[in-house]
């Protein structure tokens, strides 16, 4: 049974459609064991609790220092004792002992397709705004594995999303979510649980 850790920190689509993906059978195999946020107020807490399912907050603001801050953070995550850590909308840098601690257990989704409108800055609705604004014709979403750099882990499923005449940010944003990051999240997570997609030493092999 995989050890599922959920980090978000704003509204938790993606954390419902991993939940939803569980109840269903789609995603199995697998326990979420957790949900941790770094803002208090975040709606995936919420939701996480309604499911009943063990949440917590770390916020910076909480901390003196940035060390402290992440101190706690590590410590948190270890007392859910995960097998994969999920970014899920988390806006939070991760410390590096926690990269190397979790090696390619780590994974992200990223509203782009790789390499295409990812590294720094590039998050939320800037990500839709910069494709609008360049005018690409397909867009889409990436599950990747996380390491030191910015959307730079190896890549383990991407899924297109065409652009459409007319197109806000907000509409792109939710049609890449509809479409794309509800669909391909779940599935990696799934690969992973049933040995599709290796994790940690032995993703490395």
């Amino acid at each position: 049974m995989l050890r599922v850790l959920v980090c978000v920190s704003g509204g938790g689509t993606n954390l419902q459609a991993i939940i939803d993906a569980v109840e269903n059978g789609t995603i199995t195999n697998t326990k979420l064991v957790g949900v941790l946020s770094n803002q208090p107020k975040a709606y995936a807490l919420e939701r996480a609790k309604t499911h009943g399912i063990p949440g917590a907050c770390v916020s910076r603001k909480d901390f003196g220092t940035k060390e402290a801050f992440q101190k706690k953070f590590l410590e948190t995550i270890d007392g859910f004792e995960p097998d994969l850590i999920v970014l899920a909308g988390f806006l939070v840098v991760l410390p590096k002992e926690l990269i190397e601690k979790y090696e390619n257990r780590i994974i992200n989704i990223h509203p782009s397709l790789i390499p295409s409108f990812c590294g720094k800055g590039f998050y939320g609705l800037k990500v839709h705004e910069e494709a609008l604004k360049r005018g690409v014709k397909v867009t889409g979403a990436t599950v990747h594995f996380v390491d030191e750099g910015t959307d730079t882990g190896p890549i383990l499923i991407q899924k297109a999303v065409e652009v459409q005449e007319g197109d806000t940010p907000e509409i792109l944003q939710r049609r890449v979510m509809e479409e794309a990051e509800w669909k391909i999240l779940p599935r990696a997570i799934d690969e992973i649980a049933n040995g599709k997609i290796l994790l940690g030493k032995e993703q490395a092999l």
